[in-house]
């Protein structure tokens, strides 16, 4: 495989139907619990350790290793972890889950979450508003806020990396439980 291998979602539909075809999902569990194709497992991009991976595999270490996301893009970031440590048979899903949902491919549909981007917002929107008040109504110092949380949100879309919203993927509720079977195939 070349480092940037990909494969489109009718490709992959047709390798999954003959089996044995090994889709990491690297969205969160929230992202994950809510829908995902049939046959993906899920390893977090934050926790993906592309060595314990590719030891624990059950198929065969020639067999391409399938990263899918929301869209592409965190796939593509786990393919370049694998490619770093490596191991260059990993493909990329181009399109991600959005895809195979819109090709009407079989997936397991789970309890819906508010998308960690969302919650991003909220808290950026919330501690902005605040800040600005504050540096109104209490302290011209307190302008200072708002302007941190602008330079961090400007980094984020720079770097394509976001700790805002790595710190609100730990919170509580958005931590995944085991559920049982509270899924529904469609």
């Amino acid at each position: 495989m070349t480092d940037n291998a990909t494969i489109t979602i009718d490709q992959l539909a047709e390798c999954d139907a003959r089996g044995n075809v090994d889709i990491i999902d690297v969205r969160t569990p929230p992202e994950f619990r809510e829908v995902r194709a049939l046959t993906a497992r899920n390893i977090p991009l934050d926790m993906l350790d592309p060595h314990s991976l590719m030891k624990s595999r059950n198929g065969s270490a020639t067999e391409p290793l399938y990263v899918i996301c929301k869209s592409g893009t965190r796939g593509r970031k786990a393919q370049q972890k694998f490619i770093d440590a490596g191991f260059t048979n990993v493909v990329n899903v181009a399109g991600g889950t959005e895809a195979w949902v819109n090709a009407g491919l079989p997936v397991v549909r789970g309890r819906k979450s508010m998308s960690l981007e969302r919650q991003v917002r909220i808290v950026a929107g919330f501690i902005v508003l605040v800040g600005t008040l504050l540096g109104i109504l209490v302290h011209p110092y307190f302008a200072g806020i708002p302007a941190f949380v602008g330079a961090g949100l400007m980094f984020a879309g720079i770097t394509d990396s976001c700790a805002m919203g790595l710190l609100i993927a730990k919170m509580p509720w958005n931590q995944v439980k085991d559920e049982g079977a509270c899924c529904t195939v469609r």
